[in-house]
């Protein structure tokens, strides 16, 4: 009778381990099959969100931060943030901020034409250091200007001025360009640099000063110099329309400024 007893316990203690075992696999399946349902549900919001996100051009700033392997750590985690912030506002979302608020902690340095942002309210004082008439080599007064705002992004928008300064002579004008690119970054190191193309003119304009005739000539050296230096370049070529020009077919409408705006802040991810 007592080996019965024995025999019976034993039974029910191996068919109880059975029984949790089989309960623990199946506890183990489901949790299994419910991490899976939640990774491929993450990956489909994802793939939404990526069909979602507006299509816009950060080559320049792309590439500016892929060759800056030599660069100093914290340089490259704030040009790798400039590149998460158009991350966050291409979620689907519309971004309703305002141009100004946009370029808030960016300057735009260049000539006449960039003084358009300020003159028709496009962007804050605070984002224009602009000159009538400045070339290349007489931009002290500019930088320091600039160095005293201690901007997180510099958008240089010079040479119009320089191609009859230099004769037409793109080897000079590059030499210039690149000492004025020397300047910036030993006197702001941590700011991101963007380099505007030559913005071309109307043949109005070219009867005046024929040197203009070298923009495109110019726009390239300019562009291969920007790569050169993994400095991210933003070609103005194709942007501006006839109706956009003023009268001297050089210098540009109000209705023009918050384009080319619109414009450096989606190659720069502002």
């Amino acid at each position: 009778m007592q080996m019965y007893h024995e025999y019976f316990s034993y039974r029910k203690s191996k068919e109880f381990m059975i029984k949790m075992k089989r309960k623990t696999k199946r506890y183990l399946i489901l949790l299994g099959l419910a991490a899976a349902v939640i990774i491929l549900a993450v990956l489909i919001v994802r793939g939404v969100r990526s069909v979602l996100r507006q299509d816009v051009d950060t080559s320049a700033g792309v590439e500016y931060i892929r060759q800056e392997e030599a660069g100093n750590a914290s340089e490259i985690e704030n040009k790798i943030s400039l590149l998460e912030q158009q991350e966050s506002s291409g979620d689907g979302e519309d971004d309703t901020r305002s141009l100004k608020e946009k370029f808030s902690g960016a300057v735009v340095i260049g000539d006449s034409v960039t003084q358009g942002f300020s003159e028709f309210d496009i962007l804050n004082t605070s984002s224009v250091v602009a000159k009538i008439g400045v070339h290349l080599y007489e931009t002290d007064e500019l930088l320091a200007r600039a160095e005293d705002l201690s901007p997180r992004t510099i958008f240089l928008a010079l040479g119009r001025n320089d191609l009859a300064a230099t004769e037409g002579d793109a080897d000079e004008f590059i030499s210039q360009y690149t000492d004025l690119l020397d300047q910036i970054t030993k006197d702001l190191p941590d700011a991101n640099i963007f380099v505007n193309s030559i913005f071309p003119v109307q043949d109005s304009a070219l009867e005046d000063d024929p040197y203009l005739e070298y923009i495109s000539d110019y726009n390239k050296a300019l562009k291969e110099l920007c790569d050169s230096r993994s400095i991210g370049f933003i070609d103005n070529t194709d942007l501006v329309e006839d109706q956009y020009y003023e009268e001297d077919g050089q210098h540009f409408k109000a209705d023009f400024y918050p384009i080319w705006a619109e414009h450096m802040a989606e190659v720069a991810a502002l």
